[in-house]
């Protein structure tokens, strides 16, 4: 009885449809399965710690599973789900416990055995720095980054995710490039 209630109802009103199908077609588990890795990998960027980007991870999906209701399909979910991601970051490290939280890291001195990885600890490297001095930067300038070169969003998706002019987001983003060849000139080696 109820299940035909609420498809009566449902054809009747194309919008609450719309919302119904939204919730149904996304559920927490498909999200983490579809976007599990991305929103990982954006929290590490963040906040340089695998532990704590976990942590943010499950923060996310809280988020998402608690506001799955209230999407509107205004964006693409990912969209959605990588800014509520990045909304979680951003509010850990403004917190009080981040700024007195020294994480602690275990150090295994292995050994090398091979070219191969070695190279992979190299590109590691590499990468690492490229990340540090992406976070080095000011928080208008990494934002915009972030959106445009590592969750690959247009200048336009950008401009509307982070609530600025086109021309803003093209400004920070030129600005922030300066700002890392000078931060990353000569840390990086030529390949």
């Amino acid at each position: 009885m109820g299940g035909a209630g609420i498809g009566g109802s449902m054809e009747r009103d194309g919008s609450l449809r719309q919302q119904h199908s939204a919730q149904e077609e996304y559920t927490l588990e498909a999200l983490m399965r579809e976007y599990g890795d991305e929103v990982l990998r954006l929290a590490c960027l963040y906040v340089k710690d695998i532990h704590t980007a976990e942590d943010m991870f499950q923060e996310t999906f809280l988020k998402v599973n608690q506001k799955l209701g209230t999407f509107e399909e205004r964006s693409h979910i990912k969209t959605w789900l990588l800014s509520i991601a990045m909304n979680t970051c951003r509010d850990y490290l403004k917190s009080a416990y981040h700024n007195k939280v020294v994480p602690m890291y275990d150090f295994a001195e292995e050994r090398l055995s091979t070219g191969e990885e070695f190279e992979q600890v190299e590109k590691e490297e590499r990468a690492d720095t490229v990340r540090e001095a992406v976070m080095s930067l000011p928080e208008h300038y990494r934002a915009v980054v972030i959106c445009v070169y590592f969750r690959q969003l247009s200048m336009e998706e950008t401009a509307r995710e982070l609530g600025l002019s086109t021309g803003t987001v093209k400004s920070r983003l030129s600005r922030a490039k300066e700002k890392l060849r000078a931060v990353l000139e000569g840390r990086l080696s030529d390949e």
